[in-house]
């Protein structure tokens, strides 16, 4: 997919800048034509010899230095270009372009090229979680600029969080996916990226409430709605936290994962992100009860019957609700009869913004489908009905419906 095509690196000052080098390389082996641009900062971590040898062809470093060809280089760098990379994207590039400051060669490229722009923050945890720069992400986002969310890990700061560019490798297959999907939708050729900024949490799969040592309570949740909407919000542009009770599913890449067995385990991981998020869809199926007693040892056959007292779980759901501040707060229901009777009640009860209501019943809706038919049902009374669809494309639909309770 980018074969032949002229792909612009822009290099800005950051340790990350050395990732870069494996960046052009792996671009120039997938066929294309690169051309680097390094702010001066830059120079200072990777010389230009490195990129120009890697590439093929000059780097441009000094708005003010001597021109290589009968043309402006950076207006001829902004018109050659069929996609701008812009690897390690730091603090200060973002905000220049943000608020349309052009002052070198990479800042003042960016704003000449028509070029659909891609950018890969690499900074330390808390300059990238600064309001400021969340705001200059955003502003860009809503302009069609993409972002490639930051990886988490060790810094070279010594803070462990989020910041790091993503591998080379990685940023090359997002690039790829970019164009294929520009190739098939020319007139609109990036994904949606409302989510930037936003911090979301997912619960997902059911929850098991142990007996003894080796059996447990469960329920037949396969966990395949969470994890569709946890990708959906990774791929909108979201800081997601999935908290998800054992499935076989493989969680989806670039979201925290928080792994769970119990009810109780599940209680305490979502309050542990609960004052810091915007969305909280409560995907899991939780067991709204456990055994009064947990055996030490496996119990035996004994006699015909096996009695078992249970004890109410805590409703986590109920809790959100009674704590809600700033967050949006969507819920599950699935019923096997009264559908609307019992989803409209939990609705209110529970204080939420919106439930997802599905008969796990009918065909193409149960536990472990790949598809879903539900109905969303709205606090002023509303009620939509959703065709059956794919999971993924049905998370999709609820983020598109949580926008909409987002803007009122």
């Amino acid at each position: 997919m980018i074969d032949g095509k002229n792909i612009v690196v822009g290099v800005s000052g950051g340790i990350a800048a050395y990732k870069a080098v494996e960046l052009v390389s792996r671009l120039k082996k997938a066929g294309a034509t690169v051309y680097v641009i390094m702010t001066k900062a830059a120079t200072e971590f990777v010389t230009p010899l490195t990129f120009r040898e890697l590439s093929g062809n000059p780097v441009a470093v000094d708005l003010w230095s001597e021109v290589k060809h009968w043309n402006v280089e950076h207006i001829a760098l902004a018109s050659t270009a069929d996609l701008f990379v812009v690897a390690p994207a730091t603090a200060n590039i973002i905000g220049k372009v943000a608020n349309g400051i052009a002052d070198d060669m990479l800042s003042t490229t960016i704003m000449a090229t028509q070029a659909p722009v891609i950018m890969a923050p690499a900074m330390n945890t808390n300059m990238y979680n600064n309001p400021l720069v969340q705001q200059n992400i955003a502003k860009l986002t809503a302009l069609g600029y993409s972002f490639i969310e930051p990886a988490s890990g060790m810094l070279a700061c010594g803070v462990e969080g989020q910041g790091r560019l993503p591998e080379p490798a990685c940023i090359v297959d997002y690039i790829v996916d970019f164009m294929k999907k520009q190739l098939a939708n020319p007139a609109n050729p990036v994904e949606k990226n409302d989510l930037v900024g936003r911090k979301v949490i997912v619960t997902a799969g059911g929850t098991r409430e142990p007996l003894d040592p080796v059996r447990y309570i469960g329920n037949r949740s396969s966990g395949k709605m969470g994890y569709a909407l946890a990708e959906a919000a990774k791929a909108r542009g979201a800081q997601v936290t999935l908290i998800s009770g054992p499935t076989k599913l493989k969680p989806p890449e670039g979201v925290a994962y928080v792994p769970v067995e119990t009810a109780a385990e599940m209680r305490q991981a979502v309050l542990a992100e609960y004052q810091v998020a915007d969305i909280v869809i409560k995907a899991a199926a939780v067991a709204d009860y456990k055994p009064q007693q947990v055996a030490l040892q496996k119990i035996k056959k004994a006699g015909d019957t096996l009695t078992l007292v249970l004890e109410k779980n805590p409703d986590i759901l109920l809790e959100l609700g009674q704590r809600k501040n700033q967050q949006i707060l969507i819920g599950f229901a699935a019923e096997t009869e009264s559908l609307l009777e019992h989803a409209g009640d939990k609705l209110m009860r529970k204080n939420l913004d919106m439930i997802v209501a599905n008969d796990v019943t009918q065909a193409g809706a149960g536990f472990n489908a790949d598809t879903n038919i539900v109905k969303l049902l709205y606090r002023d009374g509303r009620i939509e009905e959703i065709a059956q669809m794919t999971k993924r494309e049905l998370a999709d639909v609820i983020f598109d419906k949580i926008q909409q309770i987002v803007k009122k």
